[in-house]
């Protein structure tokens, strides 16, 4: 064990694990360093600078303090994130990673108090040690005994790097290997990336949210009799429109659909879409649509959720790099459902703008590079790629938009139906991976994207016996796996993408602060808004570059500068 740290090189795999107040430990092949400080991340910073080792570190703990600290960090491997890339869990305890790394039971994995009074007695080893005789790292170290002492940090990085090997080693079983690691290095940056957003929030204009709630849902109340007198005001909406007048449970859409028959509506249901096209001749289908703006903003986006969330004027809720199904980015505290009514308070601090940047039809194109389908390649060289498909099939370019994508998320009725069949003929290569991807979700096979992602499928036992419901869900799980395979390969692509921004846009000061399914927001100074917006686009062939094993296949993006969220078209 050593004070003194050497400089890493490019093809070193770093382990580090950190605790604030007590020090940092490294491990690199058979050496181990320990320095005791009371801020382990400036140390990290120290010696990450100039270096290109690929740091490796156990999961988000270790991300969030190299956020907190505002690390430089690119290059990593996240042993959480790469067991959820593995295995398509949401979840990765420790103690099951290494258990599953080492072919160890998962359901034999210690945890914390457990007295285990009626078991035979199990050798203990030495407390000091990490992993116990019977392999399993002890529930201590997990639960904050690694930090004990800067011996044990070092100690915990060392393991870490053990757990990389075994993980690279499983990464070489994926269908693709090369691609797999690439995806398990993505995925570890965008944890990282993940840890900066949830740290520094979005630019939230305090006075427009106030402003945009009151319209909505009424003044901040001052009790909670207040609170009740405003939500009796927002049902006054539909009531008033109601004959004869009558109160019922608007929370409720059984209750609001029998309203709705009482007043003569016969509807199949009473989503948004289906309103809509009757608001501007009913008026009581105009008011039940206002109430819901209004309800919607009062309970989610209302006083309590900008007193809970928004502080500073930023907007703070805790990112994840994968939503443990298809791989998408998600975020808590309403950042991935804003309404668009509240997007006008999403705005630039002073002194800076936000570049906002949409990929075009990614899932299609996705879809063209992981097939390998030639025709579908060249039909993504054009900006608009559903207007080829539409020449060769012979249709407008509307029923060759909704073909393609029923051919991806299983919806095969329909004036498109007509069309899957010209396209099953036109471009078999890419509908035989969709058709292939179904079949094992009917049969409830595991599908795993081009990038190595495991995606579970299920099986219901309560359809044991019944087999219209076994047929039925054999086919909806068919239908998700379709589409899956092309979701968790574009979420993929999409994160590529994130972190080459977050890397080119450094140097300029550019922070990306959010991540919505296919669109980024960038907050840059208004001296280099040119340039960070020049970057975020050519960032995308950048991305295509590293991400995609067909180097024809063009990805597009619509880049726009904007003072608000709200402004973009």
């Amino acid at each position: 064990m050593s004070n003194s740290i050497p400089k890493f090189s490019r093809n070193d795999l770093v382990g580090v694990a950190l605790a604030t107040g007590v020090g940092i430990g490294f491990a690199c092949g058979d050496e181990r360093w320990a320095v005791a400080t009371e801020d382990p991340a400036a140390v990290l910073a120290a010696v990450h600078d100039g270096s290109e080792a690929r740091w490796v570190w156990w999961g988000r703990e270790t991300s969030d303090l190299i956020a907190e600290a505002g690390g430089a960090i690119d290059r990593c491997w996240d042993i959480q994130t790469v067991h959820r890339l593995l295995h398509g869990t949401w979840k990765a305890p420790l103690g099951t990673v290494w258990a599953t790394l080492h072919g160890l039971a998962v359901d034999d994995v210690p945890t914390m108090g457990q007295l285990g009074l009626l078991d035979a007695s199990v050798d203990e080893g030495d407390r000091n040690e990490p992993v116990r005789p019977d392999g399993h790292l002890r529930p201590e170290w997990i639960d904050g005994g690694f930090a004990m002492s800067p011996d044990r940090l070092a100690a915990w990085a060392a393991l870490a790097v053990v757990a990389q090997r075994r993980q690279a080693a499983e990464l070489e079983r994926c269908p693709e290997p090369a691609r797999a690691h690439s995806t398990a290095r993505s995925e570890s940056a965008a944890d990282l990336l993940c840890a900066e957003m949830t740290r520094s929030g979005l630019p939230i204009d305090e006075a427009q949210a106030e402003r945009l709630i009151t319209e909505a849902a009424g003044a901040r109340p001052r009790t909670a009799l207040d609170e009740d007198h405003r939500r009796v005001e927002r049902d006054e909406i539909v009531f008033a429109e109601l004959e004869p007048r009558q109160e019922i449970n608007l929370r409720n859409p059984a209750e609001v659909n029998k309203m709705l028959r009482r007043q003569g509506y016969e509807l199949p249901d009473t989503r948004a879409w289906r309103l809509e096209s009757m608001r501007d001749t009913e008026p009581l289908i105009d008011a039940l649509l206002r109430w819901r703006k209004a309800e919607r903003i009062a309970t989610t986006y209302g006083w309590r959720w900008l007193d809970e969330h928004v502080e500073g004027g930023r907007l703070r809720g805790g990112w994840s790099s994968s939503d443990g199904a298809a791989g998408r980015m998600t975020a808590s505290a309403g950042l991935h459902n804003l309404p668009a009514v509240m997007r006008p308070i999403v705005a630039a601090e002073p002194g800076h703008r936000i570049v906002r940047a949409d990929l075009g039809q990614i899932e299609p194109r996705v879809l063209a590079a992981v097939s390998g389908d030639p025709g579908m390649i060249d039909a993504t060289q054009q900006d608009d790629l559903y207007l080829p498909i539409a020449r060769t099939l012979g249709v407008t370019r509307d029923i060759a938009k909704v073909a393609v994508l029923g051919a991806m998320y299983g919806a095969t009725t329909g004036e498109s139906a007509g069309a899957l069949a010209g396209l099953e003929k036109r471009y078999p290569i890419a509908m035989g991976l969709l058709a292939d991807a179904a079949e094992a979700g009917r049969l409830g096979h595991d599908v795993v994207t081009t990038g190595g992602r495991r995606i579970r499928m299920w099986v219901d036992p309560s359809t044991d016996g019944d087999l219209d419901q076994a047929v039925s869900a054999a086919a909806a799980r068919g239908r998700f796996a379709r589409n899956a395979v092309i979701q968790g390969a574009a979420a993929e692509f999409f994160k590529v993408w994130a972190i080459t921004v977050r890397r080119r846009g450094r140097p300029l000061g550019a922070e990306v602060v959010l991540c919505l399914h296919d669109e980024l927001l960038v907050h840059a100074p208004i001296d280099r808004i040119d340039e960070v917006a020049s970057m975020v686009e050519a960032t995308v062939q950048e991305a295509a570059h590293y991400w995609s094993a067909q180097p024809d296949v063009r990805f597009v993006a619509d880049v726009s500068v904007v003072d608000r969220w709200s402004e973009a078209k």
